[in-house]
């Protein structure tokens, strides 16, 4: 199956099929979710909830990333219930109960995460073994929008706050890469992957958000081998 094969939203059917083409194992909704991928719905305009719509009064494509609700999908539900999105503008919305319920077979994944996730996977197995030494302190990192961009949606804190605070958040310097610490604070940069760990331990911020985190974001390929290490090594 090749590349022109998998639509712009695939179906969990289709997104299956391709990965097993790409990596020779089978696929299923289960290990979809489980592997950070993010499942979405077409809502179609409703009067009842327009702010939710905004100007996209054809409707949208809205994501499922609670983790209630994933969790359920990955359980075998027979169906889609939402409680948690995002609107037409990308800001997180707590639907009204009982929320949104929805076909199954209405679950799309954009082609640009299966393509992303194959890309990873292939990059992984690709890797030989090293011998896992001491660790350094990272020289880079990402920076604060960055970090906002990635976590700051999975936390109850103020996290632009806690980032300026002064400390790294969890103790000393914490995810903060001390050299960055000596430049200007807009040249400050955190370590992603002591952050997530952090935000995981602190503040119970759940290793599944966290991993789809990882896989959403370009700017946190350069860390997801130091990442799958990390969980690798603590057997998460």
């Amino acid at each position: 199956m090749t590349d022109v094969e998998l639509p712009f939203r695939a179906t969990t059917e289709q997104a299956c099929q391709w990965l097993t083409r790409q990596t020779g194992t089978p696929w299923t909704l289960a290990l979809l979710i489980e592997n950070g991928l993010i499942p979405y719905v077409w809502l179609d305009y409703d009067i009842d909830n327009a702010a939710m719509f905004g100007e996209a009064n054809g409707g949208y494509a809205a994501p499922i990333f609670f983790e209630a609700d994933t969790r359920r999908l990955a359980a075998g539900s027979e169906n889609v219930h939402i409680t948690i999105t995002k609107d037409a503008y990308s800001i997180v919305t707590e639907l009204k109960p009982p929320g949104i319920t929805r076909a199954l077979y209405e679950l799309r994944f954009l082609k640009k995460d299966v393509q992303r996730l194959a890309g990873k996977l292939k990059k992984e197995s690709e890797l030989q073994p090293v011998i896992i030494e001491v660790a350094t302190e990272s020289k880079d990192g990402i920076n604060k929008e960055q970090v906002l961009i990635a976590f700051s949606s999975l936390v109850k804190i103020d996290l632009e706050q806690a980032l300026a605070s002064g400390g790294g958040i969890f103790g000393d310097d914490g995810a903060r890469v001390k050299s960055s610490a000596k430049r200007a604070k807009n040249k400050t940069v955190w370590n992603p992957v002591t952050l997530a760990l952090g935000l995981n331990d602190v503040y119970r911020v759940p290793m599944s958000h966290l991993k789809r985190a990882f896989n959403a974001h370009d700017f946190l390929d350069a860390w997801v081998v130091d990442w799958n290490r990390t969980l690798t090594l603590l057997g998460k």
